[in-house]
């Protein structure tokens, strides 16, 4: 157990935000760029505010953070190859990635840059953080989802530097390994884009109501069990949020991380970030009551009562004053407007304010306080140096992009197939496929006896998938189950997660699913020089970026119902089918798996139309997932059937296949 004093990290969206973070007593600041960065939304900076940033950071010897965490397109690497070139001579003190390609073309041409492992990376154990260690990643942020009994263990365990977040918003997916807004209309959350589809209310039976609408992260109860396990860095999420709640919320940590007698004055001044009710998460084991039922950030403080004139009259318990900011929601369609506060009369908890803007409040409307400026934070750099980032040459581009090339000899085309219980063993034929991808559920694993002679005949051909989490406590029990199914003769899997290859044995065989992102050639290439043998491309990718690679090994998954929340989180859903609705019809499942909590829509995504084109392009690997489908012998001759003839399966959609993936 180690006492050191964990950095205290901030967010800043715009320069009014990163100087309430320096004023909030930050250690260091993460921001982005225009570009490549997981909150597309916020201000972000340009490359001058960067670098002015980087003057008043270096005199408070505050550190500066560049996040990078997304997933980055082929046709990117080019503009990618300038950002970098440019961050690497302005001297940033660490880029924040989630993407393999990105860390390949980090460690080829840029072995300088300080590189920490995004929360989108999924690292959930201390496999993550081995793993991450051994590819000089100097840092690991933790998925949210952790109990405080495992991330003890991995504290104990992990030689890399541990981040955490301790406080904003949360999401019900683990991050990563989202796809609901991709879904919903091609705005990817590993792009930066996300539509919060978890925000979103959804229709349970005849009720409307949020399903996955998580409170926010608290984590001050805790601070000194993370100080005590050694934990390098503690995080708040918010670079869409005010400079107001970052000076807040900074101020409020700061004074317990250096005088922790002063936790309760800290509480207090926390109640006033604006944020939703607070939780504790799994670290405090208060998940049961997780769920949010308003989507709402900000306190509630009355409703409308009379307008007049622009005259907006409401009653309120909470003292209010001129200048405070308040949204105003309709509760007939949950639209809101953001105000301030201008010409306030106040009459004991009487308010009255003018209101002269272009949208209407009527009476009854909800209002809620979502800001109080305690202090003005500059909203601009006084020296802003002239900069911007330049291009490389196109023949040093091209030069650098052929070393990405993965040199092999055409296979002969290939399908497999997944299979997510037992069951369909009985419905195949395991002459058809070149290869079946058994992903069963834990229990299923251990029972299963591998070493009967139908299984043995077709051993060449079986591969065990690895789940997406693995929990620190069940680690030693996966290891020993893995151990025990490779005695048994089988030698082949796929892994979700590349720091999985760890808990094989020498022999084995190691291919990557769709969970282990390849959106460009620079990721295939990491797969490579890591003796990945098989990969393949994630679901929600489009055919004009397939079409722009060069490694065109991987495999295409062809059909399957795509999980567009993966979650640690339960969920209640009163339909005894476990289905809900959105506000646009579409019908969602609910299942649950090994303690995890799966959402998938109700029609597949299917491609087999496309396979013509695909094979045109030089595919020539394919995959058909029958999991979330109900075993039988029909359902496979159908989908083979629609394979063969690369036929469109009715219903399904194509995902962002054609439309794009932005």
């Amino acid at each position: 157990m180690h006492n050191q004093t964990p950095e205290l990290l901030l967010p800043a969206g715009n320069t009014e935000a990163f100087y309430a973070a320096l004023e909030g007593g930050a250690d260091a600041i993460y921001l982005g760029l225009r570009n490549f960065n997981a909150r597309g939304r916020a201000v972000n900076f340009s490359e001058s505010h960067l670098l002015a940033a980087l003057q008043e950071a270096k005199k408070r010897e505050v550190k500066i953070y560049i996040t990078l965490n997304t997933v980055i397109k082929n046709s990117e690497i080019d503009d990618l190859l300038d950002v970098l070139t440019f961050l690497d001579r302005a001297g940033v003190d660490a880029v924040i990635i989630q993407d393999w390609g990105l860390y390949y073309i980090l460690r080829l041409r840029f072995p300088k840059m300080v590189i920490h492992a995004s929360t989108q990376m999924g690292n959930h154990n201390s496999l993550g953080a081995e793993f991450s260690k051994q590819q000089k990643i100097e840092r690991v942020i933790l998925a949210r989802e952790l109990t405080m009994s495992e991330l003890s263990k991995i504290a104990l365990n992990s030689q890399v530097e541990l981040e955490l977040f301790v406080h904003g918003a949360l999401c019900y997916s683990f991050s990563g390994l989202c796809f609901f807004s991709s879904y919903l209309g091609g705005r990817g959350a590993n792009r930066g884009l996300c539509a919060q589809p978890c925000r979103r209310l959804y229709k349970d039976k005849e009720n409307s109501k949020f399903l996955f609408n998580l409170k926010d992260n608290q984590q001050l109860p805790n601070l000194e069990k993370l100080k005590k396990l050694g934990i390098s860095s503690l995080k708040v999420e918010g670079r869409m949020k005010s400079a107001d709640y970052v000076y807040r919320v900074a101020k409020s940590y700061r004074m317990v991380i250096d005088q922790p007698e002063k936790k309760d004055e800290a509480e207090e001044l926390l109640k006033l970030d604006f944020g939703r009710e607070k939780i504790a998460y799994f670290l405090g084991k208060d998940v049961k009551e997780g769920i949010a039922d308003t989507s709402n950030t900000g306190l509630s403080i009355g409703n409308v009562e009379r307008v007049k004139n622009g005259q907006v009259f409401f009653q309120s318990s909470t003292t209010m004053q001129e200048g405070d900011r308040v949204r105003v929601r309709n509760l007939k369609d949950d639209s809101t407007i953001n105000i301030k506060l201008r010409d306030l009369v106040i009459d004991g908890d009487q308010y009255c304010f003018i209101y002269d803007g272009k949208e209407k409040i009527h009476v009854g409307d909800e209002l809620f306080w979502v800001g109080r400026r305690e202090q003005r934070f500059p909203g601009k750099f006084q020296n802003l140096p002239h900069a911007r980032i330049k291009s490389l040459p196109y023949g040093e581009k091209k030069r650098f992009k052929q070393q990405l090339q993965i040199k092999s000899r055409p296979s002969k085309p290939r399908l497999f197939i997944r299979i997510d219980q037992p069951d369909w063993l009985r419905k195949l034929r395991l002459d058809d496929p070149d290869g079946v991808i058994l992903s069963f559920s834990r229990k299923e694993l251990e029972q299963f006896d591998f070493s009967v002679r139908f299984i043995q005949q077709f051993k060449h051909k079986i591969f065990i998938e690895l789940p997406k989490f693995i929990s620190e406590e069940h680690l030693d029990a996966a290891r020993k189950l893995l151990a025990k199914i490779e005695g048994q003769g089988i030698s082949q899997f796929f892994v979700s997660h590349l720091s999985q290859k760890l808990l094989l044995g020498k022999n084995a065989q190691v291919s990557a699913n769709e969970n282990v992102y390849v959106y460009n050639d620079a990721a295939a290439k990491v797969l490579n020089e890591n003796a990945i043998r098989n990969f393949c491309y994630p679901i929600e990718n489009d055919f004009e970026n397939l079409r722009t690679m060069q490694n065109k090994q991987g495999i295409v998954v062809l059909h399957a119902y795509p999980e567009l929340f993966y979650s640690r989180m339960p969920v209640q859903v009163a339909n005894e089918e476990d289905q809900f609705e959105d506000d646009t019809h579409k019908v969602f499942q609910k299942t649950n798996r090994d303690g995890i909590t799966v959402v998938t829509p109700d029609a597949p995504v299917s491609l087999f139309q496309y396979k013509k084109q695909l094979q045109k392009e030089g595919f020539t690997n394919f995959m058909i997932d029958l999991s979330h489908e109900k075993p039988s012998k029909h359902v496979v001759k159908k989908l083979l059937s629609k394979f063969r003839f690369a036929e469109q399966y009715q219903p399904s959609t194509t995902f962002n296949f054609k439309k794009g993936l932005k």
